[in-house]
């Protein structure tokens, strides 16, 4: 109903008086007066003012901010959160109305304190050296710390010349050739640094024969992912979409969106959180749902929960659809295209957080030449878990393993071609928004 802040310091001035215990000073946020003027109104009339804005800081300086604007002193302030909209979570928090957490306030307060002082310390220095306009605080001036660190990183990069060998080996009996990476020699891996190091070796690799010496079959899990804490860096790898938009669509997603024949529901649980824990009752609807929907197999044996990590504030859950049975598929045709991208990237990465992990079968082949080794690998899915669902760009898709499959000590080995390549080690990547927001 506030739509927002409705106080805030000053834009002329410092507005907090450093003299003094830093006392801020606040007015009334401009354009602000005519919804403050009609919620003084509707406050006179009720007997009960429930405060309910967004369940963190920021929502419970709001919270405190409205009350002190609409003069609500004398009246009973009931403040609720609720870290989804839905009918049951906004009518249990009713049953749970507290006070105004100060604790909460003064946090907030402290960081919008230091966020002046700071800002409106060095932002002078900015126009003066650089432009005017600009803004410096407590946020931009750590994110610009951290690319500079970066671009002297870059700069200081020397890189090194590395090389690697490939051998490309007929097998008896088979149309395709096995292509095997240089592994190294009987004493371990070797690093091939020059040309002169790589010319020597391909010299001795290529008179001496390839044998089999060991094939290795072995089974391995993929566990399934954590639920998004942080979606920006995912949204803008696999959307193309930058951390503004992310956030902008995810706040929709959660405030609520018209779905046919529902009436307005919050998709989505809220958006701000470091925490992966997950709400019993969301937990037990994903049992249901995926035996339901994919089989009881895909059920995981053991919780997926993450250990908990004692520095984060675990305020909020994991950001998780508020309702499995509402699929991307059930819904695109009330969202929006970006709304939809972003709500199904989510509902995915939520169903695979809850689903048993995938299980490749994987050989790996030792093959001789002389003094030295060279490997080969390859995987194949046996069983796709989570993955049914929800994959990321650097899950295996698995290599030709049935060739590998057929190898055993007698097979025949001849060589086609040996293929070497120079490389360079590069220098570590520049930031981009996602990777700073990440950092």
């Amino acid at each position: 109903a506030s739509q927002g802040h409705v106080r805030d310091l000053p834009k002329s001035q410092m507005g907090v008086d450093i003299e003094h215990d830093y006392e801020p000073k606040y007015i009334t946020i401009r354009g602000k007066g005519d919804i403050l003027a009609a919620l003084r109104k509707e406050a006179k009339k009720a007997d009960k003012v429930y405060l309910a804005t967004d369940p963190d800081r920021e929502g419970e300086a709001i919270s405190w901010h409205l009350a002190a604007a609409l003069k609500l002193e004398d009246k009973d302030i009931y403040r609720i959160t609720f870290n989804e909209i839905t009918k049951n979570a906004v009518k249990a928090s009713l049953k749970e109305a507290r006070k105004i957490d100060m604790n909460l306030v003064d946090a907030q307060q402290a960081r919008r304190v230091l966020d002046r002082v700071v800002g409106y310390g060095i932002s002078p220095l900015l126009w003066a050296k650089i432009k005017r306009g600009l803004s410096a605080g407590r946020v931009q001036s750590v994110a610009l710390r951290m690319i500079c660190d970066r671009e002297n990183e870059i700069d200081a990069f020397i890189p090194e010349e590395y090389w690697t060998m490939e051998a490309s080996l007929n097998i008896k009996g088979e149309k395709k050739p096995l292509v095997a990476k240089f592994y190294g020699d009987r004493n371990g891996k070797i690093d091939i640094k020059n040309a002169a190091q790589m010319q020597k070796i391909l010299d001795e690799v290529k008179n001496s024969g390839f044998s089999i010496e060991s094939v290795k079959k072995s089974e391995k899990i993929k566990k399934s992912p954590l639920p998004f804490t942080t979606l920006q860096q995912e949204a803008a790898k696999t959307l193309n979409m930058s951390t503004k938009r992310t956030m902008n669509i995810a706040q929709q997603l959660y405030e609520g969106v018209d779905i046919k024949g529902r009436g307005t529901v919050g998709l989505i649980t809220y958006l701000r959180t470091d925490s992966t824990r997950v709400a019993d009752e969301a937990k037990v609807a994903s049992k249901d749902y995926i035996s339901e929907n994919y089989g009881e197999k895909y059920l995981p044996q053991s919780s997926n929960a993450k250990k908990d990590d004692k520095k984060i504030q675990d305020a909020h859950e994991a950001i998780r659809p508020t309702d499995l049975s509402l699929s991307p598929a059930l819904v695109k045709e009330s969202l929006q295209r970006d709304q939809f991208r972003l709500y199904q990237l989510i509902w995915k990465r939520f169903v695979a957080s809850q689903m048993a992990p995938a299980q490749y079968e994987t050989t790996s082949v030792r093959i001789g030449a002389g003094e030295y080794i060279f490997t080969v690998s390859a995987s194949k899915i046996v069983f796709d878990g989570f993955m049914s669902v929800y994959t990321q760009e650097d899950d295996e898709k698995g290599g030709s393993l049935n060739l590998l499959k057929e190898l055993g000590p007698d097979s025949e080995l001849t060589l086609k071609e040996l293929e070497d390549k120079q490389h360079f080690t590069q220098p570590p990547a520049h930031y981009t928004e996602a990777s700073l927001v990440k950092a």
